[in-house]
């Protein structure tokens, strides 16, 4: 039984926070809860990405606060995550055109955190300003299922060649087809980390044929 003061970590007891670099693994993801912002355009230079990173991050760590003193569960603050999708997909992979990509960004909370938490704790992030995107902050279910990753390190704009890889070479060789969206998990901090060392979860759902 775990004790009440207990920190969890769930990157250590989810497996599918962890991938391999230079192999893709075939893993069922299991159903989680995140906070969500949608939008749209390059990450670089969107003033709505900054905004969304501005916002999920303060509530984000005010659910973390809220549960340890008013539920009593304590847990670490999930990294930042994010679905990327766009008309056109080779606009990841041999164009990399960011100003067509849409976003979600996402941070993964635990299933005990409620509607009215969320609710609670982004109130309290309004009043303390700073948190310009609350209005488009939801929190939802997002059920994966069977997802194709790797481990990429290095530079985001480094991944063009192991996503071509994955989505042309590994995909259609084991009998997969591509569903859901591309998914990125940032295990670094990009704002503390040498690009050279930055660590990222790249995922794509995927269907057997």
């Amino acid at each position: 039984m775990m004790g009440a003061h207990e920190k969890v970590d769930f990157k250590k007891t989810i497996r599918t926070y962890k991938a391999s670099q230079g192999a893709f693994s075939l893993e069922s993801v299991p159903a989680m809860q995140f906070l969500m912002i949608d939008g749209h355009g390059d990450p670089n230079t969107s003033q709505a990405y900054k905004d969304a990173l501005s916002t999920i991050y303060p509530v984000a760590y005010g659910l973390k606060f809220f549960s340890k003193k008013e539920l009593g569960r304590d847990y670490a603050v999930m990294p930042l995550e994010a679905l990327w999708w766009a008309e056109d997909m080779d606009s990841f992979t041999s164009s990399r055109d960011k100003s067509r990509w849409d976003w979600t960004v996402m941070n993964m909370v635990p299933d005990w955190i409620t509607q009215e938490h969320l609710a609670l704790v982004s109130q309290a992030a309004g009043k303390k300003g700073g948190a310009p995107a609350l209005d488009a902050l939801r929190m939802e279910i997002l059920d994966e299922g069977l997802c194709v990753q790797t481990l990429h390190i290095g530079p985001y704009d480094d991944e063009g060649p192991l996503l071509e890889e994955m989505h042309h070479k590994f995909v259609p060789q084991n009998s997969l087809v591509m569903t859901g969206k591309h998914h990125e998990i940032y295990l670094s901090d990009a704002r503390r980390t040498a690009p050279e060392k930055l660590k990222t979860i790249l995922r794509q759902p995927v269907t057997r044929q």
